[in-house]
């Protein structure tokens, strides 16, 4: 088999190959460098199929550098980018396995930052579920709101979005039910907003 032309793709590091005439695949310039490949030479297709295999890996993990560029994400959330880009199994776990060596992929780190990022709109309960759908290990979401959220972080997110529910309206039971529906959606545990919407209600009674 001989290579009959190399084209370059756009502005981009990625080429073209053609074997005999017919397109045969993409390859990064990084494996053309590598093995030196230019227009003319003769391969064998065992030798063009490693070459293949070691381009698909290092084209996963570049895309997978692309990915986490704009911003922190989870290994199931990096995984499910990778497959729905088509590239196969062996090369997202390469690519995997070299994020998590490189520190890129720290799923206690981004619980952390998601957390404190989320605490305040958030319950608990709706922070473990949305950690968990990211595809977080519970036992690392339970560990982390330990550290990271005590009850009075809860009582006083809780707080500032009642205020800010109820603000402006009449707070009768038909609010009130509507309120803790928005909490109870918004991830905080019943007993907190009963508490509230109790101490609410006697407020304004008193008013």
């Amino acid at each position: 088999m001989q290579i009959t032309e190399i084209k370059k793709i756009g502005k981009g590091d990625r080429y073209s190959i053609y074997i005999d005439y017919v397109f045969n695949g993409t390859l990064e310039a990084e494996i053309l460098v590598k093995y030196k490949l230019k227009t003319g030479d003769e391969i064998d297709e065992e030798n063009l199929k490693n070459i293949k295999l070691e381009n698909g890996k290092l084209a996963t993990f570049s895309r997978a550098l692309n990915y986490i560029e704009k911003g922190l994400h989870t290994e199931k959330q990096i995984v499910k980018y990778l497959k729905e880009k088509g590239y196969e199994q062996e090369s997202i776990e390469n690519a995997v396995t070299k994020l998590k060596e490189y520190g890129y992929i720290n799923d206690e780190y981004y619980t952390e930052s998601y957390i404190r990022s989320y605490k305040d709109k958030k319950g608990k309960i709706k922070l473990k579920y949305d950690l968990i759908s990211k595809g977080v290990n519970p036992q690392i979401i339970d560990q982390k709101i330990q550290e990271l959220l005590n009850n009075e972080d809860s009582l006083f997110a809780c707080k500032k979005l009642l205020e800010k529910y109820i603000k402006n309206k009449t707070f009768d039971r038909k609010l009130k039910a509507k309120a803790f529906s928005y909490l109870i959606s918004k991830g905080f545990e019943s007993d907190i907003i009963i508490n509230l919407l109790n101490e609410v209600a006697l407020n304004e009674s008193g008013n």
